[in-house]
């Protein structure tokens, strides 16, 4: 089995509890997920952190986060 996982950018906050808490609801879905933090390491005021999810469960994703969040 292949742990190779292309993931895709699928809600950006800069907010780290927003992103966590997304993760782990996509997670109880059964949604692969991972956060990718793009903040700047001087200035945590510049950048966002990213949420990825497995290319194939993008719009399962998607329709989870437009129907659970408002500021999407």
């Amino acid at each position: 089995m292949s742990n190779n996982i292309d993931w895709i950018c699928v809600y950006k906050t800069q907010q780290d509890f927003e992103a966590e808490a997304i993760k782990g609801n996509l997670e109880t879905q059964g949604i692969p997920t991972v956060i990718l933090n793009k903040k700047d390491s001087s200035y945590q005021a510049f950048g966002y952190l990213e949420i990825h999810v497995d290319v194939t469960k993008k719009e399962e994703a998607i329709a989870y986060i437009n129907s659970n969040y408002e500021n999407n």
